[in-house]
C-alpha cells in the first residue's frame, strides 16, 4: 500500500493537455484520453487543456472533471461554435484568440502533454517545445505517442539533429512515452538541460508581450 500511494504523489499542480478537436479513427486514441484524465486524477493533477467539448479534448476533461479535480479550459471566442457542443466542464476562460490561448494556458500550467492531434495540436506543442530551448520555461513537454502516432515526428526530428539544425540538448527536451502512466512518471523524472538559461522575468515578460500584442 506504501508503494502505491507514491507513486500517487506528483510535484505538478496542474498539466497542460493539447489534443484534438476529433476523435480520430481509432479506438485507442480515445481510450488514451479518457486514460490520461483519470491518471492526472489518481495523481491529483488538475487540467488545463482548449476548452473544447468535443473530439479528444471533450473525452479528457470529461473524464477529469468526473474524477474530482479542477479542469480550466482556455478558447478564443471565435472558435466557441465550432469547438463547443452542449455543456462545458470546469472552468472556462474566453480569450482574444490563439495567440493569448497558448500564453494562458501555459501561465497556468507545470508541465505540457500532447495527445494525437492536427495541425492545431502540433503548432501549441512546438511553440512550447521552442519555449524551453530558448530558456523561457523549465517545464516538461510530453508526448503521448499511442500507437506509434508520432514515430514520424519523432524521425524528423531526429533527422533534423543529424543534419544540425536542432541540438543534441534540445533534443533532450521532448519526453515520449505509449501510456499515461508512464508519461506521467517520466515528466515527473524530467531535468532541464537548456542551452540558455532565461530568468522568471523573461517568462513573465513573455507571456505579458503575448497578451498586449494581441488583445
Amino acid at each position: 500500500m506504501e508503494v502505491e500511494s507514491e507513486t500517487r504523489q506528483s510535484k505538478f499542480r496542474r498539466i497542460c493537455v493539447f489534443c484534438g478537436s476529433s476523435q480520430g479513427k481509432k479506438s485507442s486514441y480515445q481510450d488514451a484520453a479518457i486514460e490520461l484524465g483519470k491518471e492526472l486524477v489518481a495523481r491529483n493533477i488538475d487540467l488545463v487543456y482548449g476548452g473544447g467539448s468535443v473530439g479528444l479534448m471533450g473525452l479528457v476533461s470529461q473524464a477529469v472533471h468526473d474524477g474530482g479535480r479542477h479542469v480550466i479550459g482556455v478558447i478564443p471566442k471565435t472558435l466557441m461554435p465550432r469547438e463547443i457542443t452542449g455543456e462545458t466542464v470546469g472552468e472556462l476562460k474566453t480569450v482574444a484568440d490563439m495567440h493569448q490561448r497558448k500564453a494562458e494556458m501555459a501561465r497556468h500550467s507545470d508541465a505540457f502533454i500532447a495527445l494525437p492531434g492536427g495541425y492545431g495540436t502540433l503548432e501549441e506543442l512546438l511553440e512550447v517545445i521552442t519555449w524551453a530551448q530558448l530558456g523561457i520555461h523549465d517545464k516538461p513537454v510530453g508526448l503521448l505517442n499511442v500507437d506509434g502516432y508520432y514515430n514520424s515526428l519523432l524521425s524528423f526530428i531526429d533527422k533534423a539533429v543529424e543534419e544540425g539544425f536542432i541540438s543534441p540538448n534540445a533534443r533532450q527536451i521532448i519526453v515520449s512515452a505509449p501510456t499515461p502512466k508512464e508519461l506521467v512518471k517520466k515528466l515527473e523524472e524530467y531535468v532541464p538541460c537548456h542551452e540558455r538559461v532565461a530568468s522568471k522575468s523573461s517568462w513573465e515578460m513573455e507571456q505579458l508581450g503575448y497578451s498586449q500584442r494581441y488583445l
